[in-house]
Formats: structure tokens, C-alpha cells, sequence
């Protein structure tokens, strides 16, 4: 069986953050019904979309759930999203802050209804603090909490991370909390609310950019480029090969030592870089050393070399090496599916379980496309009242 089957999970996400907490419960063996607006999920409407016009970050982040169009502003269907907290296990949203208060539907409204209901709630700064309330994005998280000012090269400006690890880090600890507070109900018999900032999430990562910066007295600079973060470690960097980048670190002073071997460039045999101290006082010369001896190699023979000395490196790979590299096509990650319309690329799951396959994802549903099942199979409304609601604007 699957690790939450039997699970009844409502998702009230938009963008990133919720929609991939729920993505990974859905894999996880939970049935997830989406809610959605009128107008749908704003990733709908994207301009990213495959060959057959479907918007691609939606597919991601939502295929193997139920979807729904409910109108939340309106009485009705407040009184549907009622009904489906009763029946819920899980709840999670990250809507503006205080829509679910507005729409009479916070957690303290929802608990008199379903005791056992779990609601996770993912913020931007929490419910506490001077930025309670604010609403928040990856950018401006990453702009908020030091991770642009620490990312690019000392002479640069701050720049954002490549990918959205705001969203995505809380995505993954609104899933632990949501976990958590099973847990805790199958002890207790009662729910919880689970709240989750993108800002707190994010916070832990800067653990080696926050040590150097206390322990240098606040000398070092912020952003290190390619550097460790914290200025603790060297060589650590990515390094210029005849056909591309590679990135070697030495983590030891054995590291170091098997890494002088393979260079053997007498200037690597200075004694200044014997300790990681003196490397990291001298890192421009270090670096220079490992530069010259990367250059004059292709990213393959350094990587074999490097690896057969048990020195930790990887080749910097572009996007299209990504998708086609044979260990994450294994892996399954980021995948392409085939149903009876087609080919369609999307998540599978980075949680693996001994005794809990992974759900096969399904094509993301069509908005509304399973409206009225979920009507009429879940809250047991007849076809006249589905008629109704759909007559009304409601669904």
C-alpha cells in the first residue's frame, strides 16, 4: 500500500510553495483536491507552456490531483468548502494573508466543524513579527533574508538563485509539519495548526555565510561567488576546463593532499596551504593553482581522476545535459509520462520509501474538470443541486 493512502487532502495552494506540498502528498499516496478560483491558478496562465499549449509549471505542481473550481467569495461556496473540511484530513493554503479569516474559514472556524483537521499554512514571514501578514514571493523572501546578498562575486550585484528555493524549501517543510501533526493526531485524536514561512525555511541555509560573517568580525564579504559561504573551506570553487566548468572542493587536508598529487605543480607544495587555514588565507593562489591544472583538461578526465582519488567534484552541466542525463532519467524526478493524449513531462517524487511505492502522477486536470465527482462522489449532492451551484456561478 501507499505510505497515505486513505488520505483526503484539500489544496487551497497557489503558485509554488503550497502546490508542491501537496504534489509530494499526492505521490506519497494521498488524494488531493485541488480548489481552485473562477479564473483558475494564476500558473495557468503563463506563458511557459509544451507543444500542445498546457502550462508547464502547472503540470508540475499539480498532476495527481482532483481539481475544482469553487468560488470562495461567495456564500455558497464557503458552505462547500465547509463541507469538505469535515471530510478533509489535511488542509493546506497559502492564499493572501487573512483570506481564509475573511471567507470565515480559519483554522479556528474550521476545528468546531473537523477536530481532527490538520490545516498547514504557508506564509511569508509567519503570523508573528514586525512582517506578519506581508505578502511574499520568492524574490522578495530572497532579497528579505540575505540569500541576494550572499549569491553572485564580491565586485557584483546581489543576484537571486537560479531555481525558487524559497518556495520549494518551504514546500518541503510545509510537508514535515504536515507529517508531524499526523503523527501527533494518531496519538491525540485531534488536528493542529501547521504553520510554515518562507522566510524561516530559507533562514538555516545560511549557516555557512552567517559563521563566516561572525567569526571573521564581519570582514568577510557576503558574496563569495563560487566560494564557500562561509570562507572555511578551500580549494571550492568551480574551475574553467578545456570544454566547460567542473567544480572540486577539498573538505580535508587529505583531500588536499591526494588533490597536490594529481596537479603536481611544485607551487602547490607551499607550504602555506599545507592547513585549511593557510589555504583560506591564501585562496586566490590556491585557486590559481587548481585553475591552471583544470584548463588544460576536459570535464570527463578531470572527473575521472578527481573521483578515482575520492576527491569530491562534479562537471557544471547545462539544462539540456540535465534532462538527459541517464542518472536522472532513472531517478524519475523530473520525468515524462505517457497517457492516451500523449507525452507530458512532470514531478514524480525525491521520496523513496522500502514499502511504499510511489503514485504514477496523472495529467494535471483541466480547471473544474472533476467538479461535479467530487459533488456528487464526496459530499453526496444530487445533479439538480450540482446544476444549481454551476447555474449560480458557484462552481
Amino acid at each position: 500500500m501507499n505510505a497515505l493512502e486513505g488520505l483526503k487532502v484539500i489544496d487551497l495552494g497557489q503558485f509554488y510553495m503550497a502546490p508542491y506540498c501537496t504534489m509530494l502528498l499526492a505521490r506519497l499516496g494521498a488524494d488531493v483536491i485541488k480548489i481552485e478560483s473562477p479564473q483558475g491558478d494564476p500558473y495557468r496562465r503563463l506563458p511557459t507552456v509544451d507543444e500542445q499549449g498546457n502550462p508547464l509549471q502547472f503540470n508540475f505542481l499539480n498532476s495527481g490531483k482532483r481539481t475544482m473550481r469553487l468560488d470562495l467569495k461567495r456564500d455558497e461556496g464557503q458552505e462547500i468548502m465547509r463541507e469538505l473540511a469535515r471530510w478533509a484530513d489535511v488542509l493546506v493554503q497559502n492564499l493572501s494573508p487573512g483570506a481564509m479569516d475573511r471567507f470565515g474559514l480559519g483554522y479556528e472556524d474550521l476545528r468546531k466543524i473537523n477536530p481532527r483537521l490538520i490545516m498547514a499554512s504557508g506564509t511569508g514571514f509567519g503570523s508573528f513579527g514586525p512582517h506578519a501578514g506581508e505578502p511574499a514571493m520568492d524574490l522578495t523572501v530572497q532579497a528579505r533574508t540575505a540569500v541576494m546578498s550572499t549569491t553572485g562575486f564580491p565586485d557584483g550585484s546581489p543576484v537571486r538563485t537560479g531555481p525558487s528555493v524559497v518556495d520549494f524549501m518551504g514546500g518541503t517543510h510545509l510537508v514535515a509539519g504536515v507529517l508531524a501533526a499526523l503523527v501527533q493526531r494518531g496519538q491525540t485524536g485531534r488536528g493542529q495548526h501547521v504553520e510554515v514561512s518562507l522566510q524561516d525555511s530559507i533562514l538555516p541555509s545560511l549557516t555557512s555565510n552567517i559563521a563566516g560573517f561572525l567569526s571573521s568580525g564581519g570582514t568577510i564579504p557576503e558574496r563569495t561567488g563560487n566560494r564557500h559561504g562561509g570562507g572555511a573551506v578551500t580549494p571550492y570553487n568551480a574551475y574553467p576546463a578545456q570544454d566547460g566548468w567542473i567544480t572540486v572542493l577539498c573538505p580535508t587536508d587529505a583531500h588536499w593532499r591526494r588533490l597536490r598529487e594529481l596537479i603536481a605543480d611544485p607551487a602547490a607544495e607551499d607550504p602555506r596551504f599545507d592547513d585549511m587555514h593557510g589555504r583560506c588565507l591564501h585562496h586566490v593562489d590556491v585557486d590559481a593553482i587548481v585553475e591552471r591544472w583544470t584548463s588544460l583538461h576536459t570535464k570527463s578526465a578531470l572527473e575521472v581522476w578527481l573521483k578515482d582519488a575520492k576527491i569530491p567534484c562534479a562537471a557544471v552541466v547545462t539544462l539540456p545535459e540535465l534532462l538527459e542525463d541517464p542518472h536522472v532519467r532513472e531517478r524519475r524526478v523530473v520525468r515524462t509520462v505517457t497517457d492516451d493524449l500523449g507525452d507530458f513531462m512532470t514531478l514524480g517524487s525525491p521520496l523513496f520509501l522500502s514499502e511504499s511505492p510511489t503514485v504514477e502522477p496523472t495529467r494535471a486536470g483541466g480547471l473544474g474538470q472533476h467538479t461535479d465527482q467530487i459533488l456528487s462522489d464526496d459530499l453526496g449532492l444530487s445533479p439538480h443541486e450540482i446544476a444549481d451551484l454551476h447555474n449560480a456561478g458557484v462552481i
